[in-house]
């Protein structure tokens, strides 16, 4: 497992969904994730927020829907950064577009959302007393983020100057990797410094055909989730399938919010 209290700015920090019910949600990833959970918190437009917890530790965050959110609910990352509007100018320098402009999340931090060239919405967030998830790679946190695109010219370019993250190919997908930066697990495949995924977009990871990042939580038993997403009123989008390293599996909540969930396979 690792724990973190600290994330260095252009490395992705926390994964939310806002939710037209968040009670039911809650109640929804209770059953598959077992989280516990702290709040209600009070979001910038009024609405709730939650925390979900794994062993004490925040994970994950819950909240209302802004009134006349469009579409099914969904999960979005968020990136460390030091300067919210910096970074914001080199997003719309490299043709990405600002969404929503900075907005404080008092006492929490400060936050933004942009898309990038192709389409797929990012979180920023400068943090001020919550940094980010305090636990991942472990059973029910959040493990790691994935762009899937068409342009991974388009994709590479951006992102290296937005963040300076930089790829290294690892079988189909592409490793960003933010140098200098240490976290992951020491027996992990892929080098510690590996901050997302970068993979081509297609029909059976897609939310439609449009580019995307998606969230990866690590499971204990992919099937046992794959069967209790079912009993707690979600969908299984793909079965459980053995992958290298992992059998995973990919999920929606009740709402429409799509997350994979993997289990790490170990040798022997």
């Amino acid at each position: 497992m690792s724990h973190r209290d600290e994330y260095p700015s252009g490395i992705p920090c926390w994964v939310e969904t806002l939710q037209p019910d968040p009670a039911a949600t809650m109640a929804f990833y209770r059953s598959v994730f077992a989280w516990d959970y702290a709040g209600p918190g009070e979001m910038p437009d009024g609405g709730e927020y939650f925390v979900a917890r794994v062993d004490d530790r925040d994970a994950a965050g819950i909240g209302s829907a802004p009134h006349g959110l469009e579409g099914p609910a969904r999960w979005t990352t968020f990136v460390s950064v030091g300067d919210l509007e910096e970074t914001l100018r080199k997003v719309e320098a490299g043709g990405g577009v600002v969404r929503v402009p900075p907005v404080d999340a008092d006492p929490a931090g400060r936050l933004a959302v942009f898309t990038d060239p192709q389409g797929a919405e990012l979180a920023l967030w400068q943090a001020a007393e919550r940094v980010g998830a305090q636990v991942l790679n472990q059973p029910s946190a959040w493990a790691m983020s994935a762009l899937h695109t068409d342009d991974r010219d388009g994709a590479l370019a951006f992102y290296r100057d937005v963040f300076g993250w930089e790829p290294e190919p690892f079988g189909p997908v592409i490793c960003w990797r933010r140098p200098g930066y240490v976290g992951g697990e020491p027996s992990q495949p892929v080098p510690r410094d590996v901050v997302a995924v970068l993979m081509d977009l297609g029909p059976e990871t897609a939310t439609g055909s449009q580019p995307h990042w998606s969230v990866d939580f690590w499971i204990a038993d992919a099937d046992a989730a794959a069967q209790q997403t079912e009993s707690a009123g979600g969908r299984v989008v793909s079965r459980p399938t053995d992958i290298p390293g992992f059998r995973t599996t990919v999920l929606e909540d009740p709402a429409g919010a799509r997350f994979s969930a993997s289990q790490l396979m170990l040798p022997g």
